[in-house]
């Protein structure tokens, strides 16, 4: 009677262990979804702030155009055309920075840095300056395009490293067929609003330094009048 007593008691326990085990499974299955929501950021959606011009006053058009030249250099565009009298700077195309050039800053946010990961995406920034109201006003908008490479017809899944480029089984290059170098485009995929409100910030954050020392340079020369 004993040893039966024993296996009985023995298969309460494992009863018992098992439903405790039932009990917690929907716990931590309502954890593990939460902290996914979390991390994907579904809950709690964030709001970017967007700036679509910035005002001044005090401030001539020769002196803005400067500074905003500087802070398009500093973030590695280069000049396509700069009109004074137009108020008009334009940039040529720049490649997206990849995740190894941690120096630049031409991806804002997330998405921008991903995306530029995984495609060959090109930004064009212009500027235009306008006088608004006895004011200076800078505006920005920076296009976004996104090449568009044609696939090369397979005959087999064991060809489909030939898909893209000139390549073969054992090596991989970046030369394009003929054929895909016709119909390769870049396509435009609208605007980059964050790193056009980027642009603008830096703009302003350059002028009101140079504002300040100037103020710093009249007050020291008044003084010593």
């Amino acid at each position: 009677i004993q040893p039966f007593s024993k296996m009985n008691g023995f298969k309460m326990q494992k009863t018992k262990k098992i439903n405790e085990n039932k009990s917690t499974r929907p716990l931590m299955t309502y954890a593990l979804i939460t902290c996914a929501l979390i991390l994907t950021g579904c809950a709690r959606p964030q709001h970017k702030e967007v700036i679509e011009q910035i005002c001044l006053s005090d401030m001539n058009k020769a002196q803005a155009m400067q500074a905003a030249e500087d802070v398009l250099g500093r973030m590695h565009f280069s000049i396509d055309k700069a009109d004074a009298e137009q108020g008009i700077i334009r940039t040529r195309p720049l490649p997206a920075a990849q995740s190894f050039e941690f120096w630049r800053s031409d991806n804002v946010g997330s998405f921008n840095s991903t995306e530029a990961n995984l495609h060959s995406i090109r930004r064009t920034a212009e500027l235009s300056l306008s006088r608004q109201a006895g004011q200076l006003c800078i505006s920005c908008d920076v296009k976004v395009q996104r090449l568009s490479l044609p696939e090369r017809e397979v005959t087999s899944s064991g060809r489909s490293y030939a898909m893209f480029t000139k390549s073969r089984q054992s090596i991989q290059v970046l030369e394009l067929h003929p054929e895909q170098k016709q119909e390769m485009a870049w396509v435009d995929v609208g605007s980059d609003n964050q790193l056009a409100t980027e642009i603008l910030k830096r703009i302003s954050s350059r002028l009101d330094a140079r504002r300040a020392s100037l103020d710093i340079e009249n007050r020291e020369s008044s003084d010593e009048l």
